[in-house]
């Protein structure tokens, strides 16, 4: 009996290693569902994303809480002012380059007209959608808060605070208005590329040629 029962008691348990396996299989999902990677993990370019946000958030902040510490407005004016030079060139030249692949720029010619260019990224290569989403935002929130201090600044009767609100909306609009018209290039070379590949040369014929081939044959087919 004693036998028996400890063969009874051998059948009936699972053996270790599906324990084990078991045991592994239900902590995965538990450390998946833990948490998402932070922004930064998820980024291509982390250090060009906090670059993107770091002139411009201190710009607004030296203007909002610029006279916590001080009563000199020409100190805050000239603190604002190279932070926004400095975002705008940030901006303009490396997070836009990186994060978004787009590239804008003006050109004056002789006759005293200004040219702009854009250059955009291959389209067959895919952004990352975190960084794409961030860089837009950024680049849009910024002058609508601006235009808020803007507003303030007339109701408050703070005139001459509006010295810095039009510095920083010139130069966050450049921005805006570039990298706009260069997304919109971008996607109409990108459209007119695709439709010259659909529509002309060996692509065309052979799609053509395929249909053509497959209607003779359904219509033979009918016939005979």
């Amino acid at each position: 009996m004693a036998t028996t029962d400890r063969q009874n008691l051998l059948s009936d348990a699972q053996p270790m290693g599906n324990i084990s396996n078991n045991s592994n299989n239900n902590l995965e999902p538990d450390l998946e569902a833990a948490g998402q990677p932070s922004i930064l993990k998820q980024s291509s370019h982390p250090v060009c994303l906090i670059f993107h946000f770091l002139f411009r958030i201190g710009a607004i902040c030296t203007y909002f809480f610029g006279t916590w510490f001080t009563d000199n407005f020409v100190l805050i004016f000239v603190l604002c002012v190279l932070l926004l030079v400095f975002d705008f060139w940030t901006v303009k030249n490396v997070s836009g380059r990186l994060l978004v692949g787009l590239r804008w720029w003006s050109e004056n010619k002789e006759d005293g007209t200004t040219t702009w260019l854009f250059e955009s990224r291959d389209p067959s290569r895919p952004l990352n959608p975190v960084d794409s989403r961030l860089f837009w935002t950024g680049l849009y929130a910024a002058p609508a808060i601006w235009t808020v201090f803007g507003i303030l600044c007339i109701l408050t009767f703070k005139l001459t605070w509006l010295v810095i609100v039009a510095v920083a909306l010139s130069l966050n609009m450049a921005n805006v208005i570039g990298y706009t018209q260069c997304d919109k290039d971008a996607k109409q070379k990108w459209a007119s590329g695709f439709a010259s590949n659909m529509l002309g040369g060996a692509g065309a014929s052979g799609l053509v040629g395929g249909l053509m081939s497959r209607g003779i044959s359904r219509m033979a087919g009918s016939m005979f």
